[in-house]
């Protein structure tokens, strides 16, 4: 029994539901008592701690017991449960602009010296100048164009230093915070939950692809090829004696909206069973998962906590979320509102 406890002991965290469901099968093995409603009911409450009890919490719950139990008629073979989530609004935090936007003035401030053909641009000029309302003024256009300069023109490995370097320098404007530490709590919950019930956890961003693959893993337990996001144009050439991936500023696949459900089919290669985003931007993603054959679960993050974090819907220009809100009570969609249904919002 020693032992066994020692052991227990050095499951980390993320691990807490295997470790409760162990100990319950040991102590009903000693005991010669099987297992019972109540005994489930305690290894329940012992997952997704960061959820409220509630309607938002059960309705998952109940989705993820049906479609792992081999017994059930809702039930998923493993190869086929895919859970697919929007990154920016839904895995971390999202305002006051995308923080790959943050990650593009960053390099280009950081690179400005070295680009002297750059000093005729406007549009970098108002970046150099901290000029935040031409910037957001020139759209999605002028947008694009910033991550252009930022992404491109380099190799992968180039590419990444300057993400990392980012990622231990930057910190968000209002809160202070690595923009790595505003990640919600409950979401990583959600990822292991659904992990260590069989599920691939995919990300299907509008954000870069190649920006989201330096980090994903390590803040998310996603690997690389688990990634799907906006993308560039790139090309195999020799450097400096070097075969590398160079990127190249030409626009290979904006994932949003329509694009989503395209970017999952070039990359996933099957139709997601669950679907989580939060904003209209997500709708199609949501009605592509949701619409297949057989058990599916779509899910809308609601920004409703002005408290912890941010409070925003139908009327932001980020993230926002009108049709949704409006379908989702027709189409079967859960809503999660975060005020209301996590207790808390950020790791630490």
């Amino acid at each position: 029994m020693k032992k066994i406890l020692n052991t227990v002991k050095k499951i980390k965290f993320s691990l807490l539901p295997l470790a409760v469901i162990l100990l319950s099968i040991f102590s009903c093995q000693n005991s010669g008592i099987e297992s019972n409603d109540s005994s489930t009911e305690e290894i329940l409450k012992n997952e997704l701690i960061s959820w409220n009890d509630g309607v938002a919490k059960n309705t998952i719950q109940e989705f993820v017991q049906k479609t792992t139990n081999p017994q059930s008629p809702d039930f998923i073979p493993e190869g086929d449960r895919i859970a697919v989530f929007d990154n920016d609004g839904t895995l971390w935090a999202e305002k006051p602009y995308y923080f790959q936007l943050d990650y593009a003035l960053f390099f280009i401030k950081k690179e400005a010296s070295k680009h002297p053909e750059w000093n005729e641009n406007k549009l970098i000029q108002a970046v150099l100048a901290d000029d935040m309302k031409t910037i957001m003024a020139s759209g999605e256009h002028g947008l694009i164009e910033l991550v252009m300069y930022s992404h491109s023109g380099m190799s992968e490995d180039e590419f990444s230093s300057h993400v990392r370097e980012w990622l231990n320098e930057a910190k968000h404007p209002q809160t202070g915070l690595k923009f790595t530490d505003m990640v919600y709590q409950p979401m990583l919950e959600l990822l292991d939950y659904l992990r260590s019930h069989g599920y691939k956890t995919f990300i299907v961003s509008g954000g870069g692809i190649d920006f989201l693959r330096v980090w994903a893993e390590e803040v998310y337990g996603i690997p690389p090829y688990q990634v799907v996001g906006s993308s560039i144009n790139a090309a195999y050439q020799e450097v400096d004696g070097k075969n590398v991936i160079v990127k190249i500023p030409e626009l290979n696949l904006i994932n949003d909206k329509a694009g989503k459900p395209v970017g999952i089919h070039q990359y996933i290669g099957k139709r997601p069973v669950m679907a989580f985003g939060n904003s209209d931007g997500d709708f199609q993603m949501l009605e592509y998962t949701t619409s297949g054959k057989g058990p599916s679960l779509g899910v809308y993050i609601h920004h409703t906590d002005a408290e912890r974090e941010f409070a925003y819907d139908s009327l932001s220009s980020i993230g926002n979320l009108k049709r949704g809100l409006i379908e989702a009570p027709t189409r079967g969609w859960l809503v999660v509102d975060m005020a209301k249904d996590w207790s808390s919002m950020y790791p630490n």
